[in-house]
C-alpha cells in the first residue's frame, strides 16, 4: 500500500509579475481565460521539491529523478497543498489548489548517478541580438545556450524565501535548490528570443551534482522538437545544465508552449 505523506502546505507567490513574459501579469493572462497572472511553473515544481528533499536529503540533490506535469494555474496568493504518496520507492507527487488539481508529478532516488558526457552537449552562447519568435527560432536540432546566471548572498536567501522553502539543508550547506535549475531552463527560451505571452508545460529532471551557491550556472540545450497541437506552438528542450562550465549539474527535458494559439493566431 502507498505511504501517504504530511501534505505540505504553500502560499503560492507570483515572482514573475514583473517579468517580459506577460503571462504572469494579471491584465494578459485574463485576456487568455485565466483568472489573473500565473505563478511560474517552475516555481511550482520548486514547491514539489520539497518533498523529494525532506525525504532524502543531500542524496536527492546529488541523483534525484523528477518530473512535473502543470496541468492548471496556481494564482498569487492562494494556497497550494502538495501532497504525496510512496510505493515502492517511488513518489507521486500532486499538487491542489482552489480544489483542483494543478500539478502531478514523481520523484524516486536512484542508486547512482547516470554518467553523463560534458562533450555530447555542445557549448554555444545565448543570440547576441534577440529577434521576434518564429517556427525557425527554435528549429530542430538546433543548439541554444544561456546567459550565466548566479545565485550567491542575499539573492540565494530571497529565491528561498519566494519559493517559500522551509528546508534548512539549502543554507546551512550552501546548496543550489532545484528549482533554480529550471529557471535556467527557462532562459534557454527568453535568453534566445523575443516571446510573447508563453507557458512552461511540463519537466523532466535527472540530478548530476549538488549545485552550490554562487555557482556560474549555464544550459546547453539542443531542440528535440517542434509542433503544432490544438492551436498552440510547442518547442521541447533536451539540455545539460553545467556549473562553472564544468561540472553537470542536471539532464533536463523541458517542454512549453511558445505561442499559445491566441497569440498564434493574432
Amino acid at each position: 500500500m502507498p505511504n501517504r505523506l504530511e501534505t505540505y502546505r504553500v502560499e503560492a507567490y507570483n515572482t514573475a509579475r514583473q517579468s517580459e513574459n506577460k503571462m504572469h501579469d494579471d491584465t494578459v493572462a485574463r485576456r487568455f481565460g485565466f483568472s489573473g497572472g500565473l505563478v511560474p511553473g517552475v516555481d511550482v515544481f520548486a514547491y514539489m521539491m520539497h518533498v523529494p528533499v525532506a525525504r532524502w536529503g543531500r542524496d536527492f540533490l546529488v541523483r534525484g529523478l523528477s518530473e512535473a506535469c502543470f496541468v492548471k494555474p496556481v494564482y498569487d496568493g492562494e494556497t497550494a497543498d502538495v501532497d504525496a504518496a510512496e510505493h515502492g520507492g517511488v513518489l507521486t507527487i500532486e499538487v491542489f489548489s482552489r480544489g483542483e488539481l494543478c500539478a502531478t508529478g514523481t520523484a524516486s532516488l536512484p542508486a547512482a548517478a547516470p554518467a553523463v558526457s560534458l562533450s555530447d552537449y555542445v557549448a554555444v552562447p545565448a543570440v547576441a541580438e534577440r529577434k521576434p519568435v518564429s517556427p525557425e527560432t527554435f528549429e530542430t536540432g538546433k543548439w541554444l545556450g544561456t546567459e550565466p546566471r548566479r545565485w550567491a548572498g542575499q539573492a540565494a536567501t530571497d529565491y528561498l524565501a519566494d519559493i517559500r522553502e522551509t528546508d534548512p539543508i539549502f543554507a546551512r550547506e550552501q546548496l543550489g535548490h532545484p528549482g533554480l535549475i529550471q529557471r535556467v531552463m527557462n532562459r534557454v527560451l527568453v535568453d534566445n528570443t523575443i516571446l510573447g505571452p508563453w507557458i512552461h508545460v511540463g519537466s523532466r529532471m535527472q540530478l548530476l551534482s549538488a549545485a552550490h551557491a554562487g555557482d556560474e550556472i549555464t544550459a546547453r540545450a539542443k531542440v528535440t522538437a517542434n509542433y503544432e497541437k490544438k492551436g498552440h506552438r510547442f518547442v521541447e528542450l533536451d539540455a545539460l545544465v553545467v556549473a562553472n562550465g564544468a561540472t553537470p549539474l542536471a539532464h533536463c527535458q523541458h517542454i512549453a508552449i511558445y505561442q499559445p494559439r491566441e497569440q498564434a493566431a493574432a
